[in-house]
């Protein structure tokens, strides 16, 4: 004789309680289904046997999972047991296809690849600037998308978006940074190609953009000046005379610390560049004079150059560049350009050999074998070109002035 099915009614399972029963109480529904009634809750449950054991499978909590909900419920698992389906077996492969769905998306892969791979590479402003333009520009097309089903016509459509707006080469980053998290997916399993790899000459080429920069002896000693009159707190005018002497990166400039300082070999010892390699500066007379300096005032801050909001944080990436706007200098020179006017005046004042100066800039240089040098290569070299470049500064300094470049400093 068939068992009888949905005995329970809205009603009594909306008054059922622990309170009311005074102890556990099962109000079967038949089926196999029944309501366990405990003090922590209510319960819905399915009894089956699969074969030849019996099982019992959890259909959810009242009343966030209904009577009607936990019925279909009841349903569905009879329909798969009809089937040689276990029930329980069933859910749990669905879980796990779930869960690697959602791990196995562009975004979720994307995540992955900017923790354990691009933060390692880069530095912390590139890494954090490539995160934006992937929020931007990337996510919103691709980012639910499971990274083995994203076509080539997909991401495309996502890069002319940018290009509608006039941001090409954005829509260039971003393809390089998409190529690279599908690179890295191929890796770990979870796509076939680069589909990237079908887009080449899709897009129109961008205009190469350089860092604005003066080379001449005539602009620098102009620029220099211009810089000594600046009219701001002591860290930023300090800074911006440092600057031109070091010509680093801006982003590791701004981050220097004063346990990094050796004063007695008179470097500067940075454990990890753009490249992620350690590095030494040696530091011209010029710049051991300026730190002293600033070592009176912000000497009780970890940072040499801390934020003027907060001293345990660093200034921030836009510190230098604002005042350099404010002194008119906006397509003049800028903080990174501090890099191409060494470079050049290095090679066609004063003569030094490219893998010096390359090495001082810490960008990779290889020997004949294709090895990277390591931090402490050409030192007495390195050393000997840092104070005659600061020395090169304080001649062209002194034979110049402000006159026709940029405005006035900010005061």
């Amino acid at each position: 004789m068939a068992t009888a099915v949905n005995k329970l009614t809205e009603n009594t399972v909306k008054h059922a309680s622990f309170e009311k029963f005074g102890k556990r109480t099962k109000l079967a529904d038949g089926g196999g289904l029944y309501l366990d009634v405990q003090q922590a809750g209510r319960y819905w449950r399915l009894k089956y046997r699969y074969g030849g054991k019996e099982k019992l499978l959890a259909l959810g909590v009242y009343p966030e999972v209904s009577l009607k909900v936990a019925r279909a419920r009841r349903d569905e698992a009879k329909r798969l047991l009809a089937d040689s389906i276990d029930p329980m077996a069933h859910r749990s492969k669905t879980r796990s296809k779930q869960i690697e769905a959602t791990s196995n998306t562009f975004k979720a892969v994307a995540l992955e690849w900017l923790e354990y791979v691009h933060k390692k590479s880069v530095g912390e402003t590139t890494s954090g600037r490539n995160e934006r333009r992937l929020e931007m520009y990337a996510y919103p097309k691709l980012g639910r998308s499971p990274i083995a089903e994203i076509e080539p016509p997909d991401v495309l459509a996502a890069l002319r978006e940018i290009e509608k707006k006039g941001h090409l080469e954005s829509a260039h980053r971003v393809k390089t940074l998409i190529g690279q998290i599908f690179r890295y997916a191929v890796s770990t399993g979870r796509a076939q190609r680069d589909v990237t790899a079908d887009l080449r000459g899709t897009l129109p080429p961008a205009k190469p953009r350089h860092h604005a920069a003066v080379v001449t002896p005539h602009e620098i000693s102009k620029l220099l000046n211009l810089l000594d009159s600046y009219w701001g707190t002591p860290t930023v005018c300090k800074a911006l005379k440092m600057a031109p002497y070091l010509f680093l990166r801006p982003g590791e400039f701004r981050k220097m610390r004063w346990e990094e300082i050796d004063w007695e070999e008179a470097v500067w010892a940075k454990e990890k560049t753009k490249n992620g390699e350690s590095f030494v500066v040696p530091l011209a007379r010029q710049v051991v004079a300026l730190l002293r300096e600033l070592q009176q005032s912000n000497g009780n801050s970890d940072w040499v150059f801390p934020s003027g909001r907060s001293r345990d944080r660093p200034m921030s990436d836009n510190g230098l560049n604002s005042a350099m706007k404010r002194m008119e200098l906006r397509d003049i020179m800028t903080p990174h350009g501090f890099r191409a006017m060494a470079r050049t005046a290095l090679a066609e004042r004063l003569g030094f050999k490219t893998e010096i100066m390359e090495m001082q800039m810490a960008h990779r240089v290889r020997d004949m074998h294709g090895r990277a040098y390591n931090r402490t290569t050409w030192m007495p070299e390195r050393r000997d070109m840092m104070q005659q470049w600061a020395d090169y500064l304080d001649s062209l300094r002194a034979s110049g002035n402000v006159e026709t470049m940029g405005q006035t400093a900010s005061k």
